[in-house]
């Protein structure tokens, strides 16, 4: 056994040595080479080839899909994004090549933004000529005015219906953007994106003259210059559905998948008085709310600068509520002021509507018989001369207690006028009140109240919820030169004009809590104004904003501000209103860090009527280092969530039902497309040299023992 062992043994070592000095045919080594050679080009990063194909297109922003009650609108790709070939339209004619002369369908067509209205995208929504649509901004602004809004804003959720001023119901009065074409809530079956890039603009025309200008008349030759754009959206048909699906989803599903989110994020709001946020405010209080709405919107998601609709008028509150705290006695005054920022006011009043429902059900310290009276600040920054309109409800107006309540308010807001560069003109008994924050407390409770405008009737604003709400549209101007810091500082004409504004407001709230001293040493500061001006319209990444902000928020200062609620909260246009109105109403304290991020800590605190903040400080003197402090201040958040969703009640006629779809990307590209014939004997020839490789492996296979067989070592000896 040891010798057959023993053999067993020589046996696998003459076999190791056959192996080792194995010899292969000499054709086998380019074949090796060859086979590296592939395996080094597949480790390689693999979107190589990708990268020679594509020009990716970086700076865009899509359409998207929002969902109500009934509707879904908005705009979606297919699941695997859409594709056509690029043809540039910049007047009417051109479409006509798209929608009947060329003849390579489907187009992509990169409209001018002087034609983005909702004639020429109703001629583009009817045809199956056309993939999708990448829009351009016109500059300058269109001078014709350009809102995709609807005439009615909000109609529905206000307070006229047929049972309340059924004569006011549904604008029939007064139509109150009377530009707005409606087309944002249009539903579309192909991808719209805005260009924010004039060079990647360029870059598309560029392609499209190289490769796609009609010739004499006829079809260009290929290959030919193609788009594509992802934006395939998950939700379809109405929140009820999709809402409906989340539950189903979150039921049965181990990894449940959400296809749509109601919008949401969080309302802001202070007192000139501290009061315990988390208790009740006695009955016999009387509290005055200050209001005016934080978001905007357009057609694209994201983009809503909102300068005249929404930043005017919050900067002008913000700076009267500076002015107001700076006054040396409203520690005395008989009844306090709230101001209150609300949130996702553009769809049907999700803000107010939940203020409203939280003080109904005793979930917010105030209730609604603590209302004394409202005063709302709503589109200021275009004014005709130096008239402000005073707006009023003509119904409850009939009511002879709140029209006393009224009137008085009235006075007192036109008295404060006086010697202003702003006087303040009634709008009439006999007109409703324009779209505001104001309605929703009206449909629960009769409450005095006042709408502040730049607009007798019709909209000044001939931008209302469109991405040309711009800083150009309430003509704020800078020299040329200034640097981003001198900017910051420059006082416009805008801001000095808000100022006033703020001014009259904050000395008109001064009388109506009761205050009786001489009013003159109430003044808006136009410096802040201007820095919240910059810093909410132009650049919200600036020294003012970054000393006032806590070091873990540091990430929300983007370059270009925008003002959309969304669906993730709190948005940046929420927490820069918490501390911007923390900085100018609060105070600093001397507290540590420690102290200060945990106030029951530190003695004398009154955790219970005051908020702390530790934000970043201004930068030091010849230092790269932050001088950071304690702020305390009223300033609180609480929720702005449609209380549909709390209720479950998706399909409400009486609250807000916005949800936004979710999706997978939003990307969108260029490239060469070659012709449909080039594309097939591509194919064909592809299908061949498979069919041959498969066969030429089996051949090899079959004679792999010839192919392959190892040549006998004529020294060897067999045994």
């Amino acid at each position: 056994m040891a010798a057959a062992a023993a053999g067993r043994a020589r046996s696998r070592r003459g076999m190791a040595a056959a192996a080792g000095s194995l010899r292969l045919p000499a054709w086998c080594g380019p074949l090796r080479g060859l086979l590296l050679a592939v395996l080094a080009a597949g480790s390689c990063h693999g979107n190589s080839v990708e990268r020679k194909i594509y020009i990716p297109l970086n700076k865009t922003a899509p359409c998207v899909r929002l969902l109500n009650a009934t509707h879904q609108i908005g705009c979606q790709s297919s699941i695997s994004g859409d594709t056509g070939v690029i043809h540039v339209v910049e007047k009417e004619e051109d479409l006509n090549w798209v929608l009947a002369d060329g003849p390579h369908p489907p187009y992509m067509i990169l409209l001018d933004g002087n034609l983005f209205n909702r004639k020429v995208l109703m001629q583009l929504k009817g045809t199956s000529r056309v993939s999708g649509l990448a829009v351009s901004i016109a500059k300058p602004n269109p001078p014709q005015g350009f809102s995709p809004g609807l005439k009615c804003p909000n109609d529905g959720f206000g307070v006229y219906s047929k049972d309340y001023g059924p004569q006011y119901a549904h604008c029939n009065t007064t139509v109150w953007n009377p530009l707005g074409s409606g087309i944002s809530y249009e539903d579309f079956d192909f991808p719209i994106f805005l260009l924010e890039d004039a060079n990647e603009t360029q870059v598309i025309k560029q392609c499209y003259q190289d490769h796609n200008v009609p010739r004499d008349g006829s079809g260009p030759e290929y290959p030919l210059c193609a788009m594509q754009l992802f934006s395939h959206m998950h939700a379809v048909t109405s929140t009820v559905t999709c809402m409906r699906r989340n539950s189903i989803q979150n039921t049965f599903s181990i990894n449940p998948e959400t296809v749509c989110d109601p919008l949401l994020d969080y309302n802001v709001w202070s007192t000139l008085q501290p009061i315990n946020s988390s208790g009740k405010v006695d009955r016999e209080k009387e509290v005055i709310i200050v209001a005016t709405r934080i978001d905007s919107h357009s057609f694209f998601w994201n983009i809503a600068p909102g300068a005249e609709s929404a930043v005017s008028s919050f900067v002008t509150h913000l700076a009267a509520a500076e002015a107001l705290h700076k006054a040396s006695d409203v520690h005395l005054l008989q009844r306090n002021i709230m101001f209150t920022f609300f949130q996702g006011e553009t769809f049907d009043y999700i803000g107010s509507s939940r203020m409203v429902y939280d003080m109904e059900k005793d979930k917010f310290p105030l209730r609604l018989d603590n209302i004394h009276s409202f005063v709302e600040l709503n589109q200021v920054a275009l004014r005709n001369g130096s008239v402000l309109w005073m707006h009023t409800d003509p119904v409850s107006w009939m009511n002879e207690s709140v029209q006393t309540q009224v009137r008085n308010l009235l006075d007192i807001l036109s008295n404060s006028s006086v010697g202003a560069n702003v006087t303040l003109q009634e709008a009439g008994y006999s007109q409703p009140l324009p779209p505001s924050s104001f309605q929703r407390f009206l449909r629960a409770r009769h409450i005095p109240g006042v709408v502040l405008t730049d607009h007798q009737a019709a909209f000044q604003n001939r931008y209302y919820q469109s991405m040309y709400d711009t800083p150009e549209n309430i003509r704020m101007q800078y020299p040329e030169g200034l640097s981003p810091e001198e900017t910051l500082e420059y006082v416009t004409d805008t801001a000095e004009s808000l100022a006033e504004v703020a001014t009259v407001v904050a000395r008109a709230l001064y009388r109506l809590a009761g205050g009786a001293n001489n009013t003159s040493a109430i003044q808006a500061d136009p410096k802040t104004v201007t820095r919240m001006l910059y810093g909410f319209l132009i650049k919200m990444n600036n020294s003012w904003f970054q000393s006032i902000i806590k070091p873990d928020l540091k990430g929300i200062l983007g370059d270009v501000p925008q003002h959309y609620v969304a669906v993730s909260s709190p948005v940046n246009t929420t927490y820069l209103v918490q501390y911007v109105l923390a900085n100018l109403t609060g105070t600093v304290v001397n507290l540590t860090k420690e102290e200060c991020l945990n106030p029951d800590k530190a003695p004398n605190t009154e955790k219970e009527l005051y908020d702390y903040a530790w934000v970043q400080g201004s930068l030091d003197p010849n230092s790269t280092t932050r001088v950071p402090y304690c702020v305390r201040s009223t300033v609180h958040l609480t929720k702005a969530l449609s209380p549909a969703f709390e209720l479950r009640q998706w399909g409400s006629t009486e609250y807000s039902t916005w949800t936004e779809s979710r999706w997978k990307e939003i990307r969108a590209r260029i490239f060469l497309v070659a012709s449909k014939e080039l594309e097939i004997i591509t194919l064909v020839v592809g299908i061949a040299i498979l069919v041959f490789s498969l066969l030429a492996t089996h051949f090899i296979n079959a004679k792999a023992d010839v192919l392959f067989s190892i040549p006998r070592d004529p020294g060897a000896v067999a045994y």
